[in-house]
């Protein structure tokens, strides 16, 4: 049964567009998720990991510095199915959704950031989003001790019923930005051309749409600040 509703998830939303302003003070001159790991620009964690999961064509979001993305993809991953969504300008994270999800072929499409990487069972995430028919299901990883993080709030059922704002937590599952995206219902919102997925989507909708979260453990790290970039050249330097 599980493997039947995998069949389903072989497609990839890649958001890539991100100036990345707080990175500026360590990497200049590049878009965030081209921030050198270990010698190695950070989307090729994020597209290696998506592979071994299973995920076979790929939907770059793009936007500032498209131009380089585009040269590695077609350098570094010369086999990759691969096809790119372009900003003219920027449309928040949800108008980048919204415009990559006219060139998906599938019915139920993952969505992740470039500059995460979250390393979820896709399988297992995917096969509870077919069954529960959601409208989009969100991969939580639970946190000790933070506040860069809002926390997601779930019942027993997985049905998300609140986000709580960014403050201190002793504990608490957050955001991990990974989708699963039902591609129909999305586009049938009325939602404008330039928005955010999270506030104006997610926050806005849950309690009327079909939304679920599940709790992932794996690996989580996402290089958006400096403090966070300098850790992933220590943690994935055997990757």
């Amino acid at each position: 049964m599980v493997l039947t509703l995998f069949k389903s998830m072989k497609e990839a939303i890649i958001l890539a567009g991100g100036l990345g302003t707080r990175l500026r003070s360590v990497v200049a001159d590049l878009p965030k998720c081209m921030a050198p790991v270990n010698g190695k620009p950070f989307l090729a964690y994020v597209i290696q990991y998506l592979q071994q999961q299973g995920i076979e064509r790929f939907i770059f979001s793009l936007g500032y510095m498209s131009e380089p993305i585009i040269d590695f993809l077609n350098k570094e991953f010369p086999s990759l199915i691969f096809t790119t969504s372009l900003e003219d300008e920027p449309l928040g994270t949800g108008g980048a959704i919204k415009q990559a999800l006219t060139f998906a072929e599938g019915e139920n499409i993952l969505v992740t950031n470039g500059d995460t990487l979250f390393k979820i069972d896709v399988n297992e995430v995917a096969a509870i989003h077919n069954e529960t028919n959601a409208d989009c299901t969100l991969s939580l990883k639970p946190m000790n001790n933070f506040d860069r993080y809002g926390v997601v709030v779930i019942d027993e059922s997985r049905r998300i019923i609140s986000f709580k704002e960014k403050q201190f937590y002793a504990s608490g599952l957050i955001n991990g930005g990974v989708y699963m995206l039902n591609k129909k219902s999305f586009l049938s919102e009325d939602l404008p051309q330039k928005c955010s997925f999270e506030k104006d989507y997610l926050e806005q909708y849950f309690p009327t749409r079909k939304m679920y979260g599940i709790e992932q453990q794996q690996y989580f790290i996402d290089i958006g600040i400096p403090e966070d970039y300098s850790k992933a050249q220590i943690e994935l330097r055997s990757q």
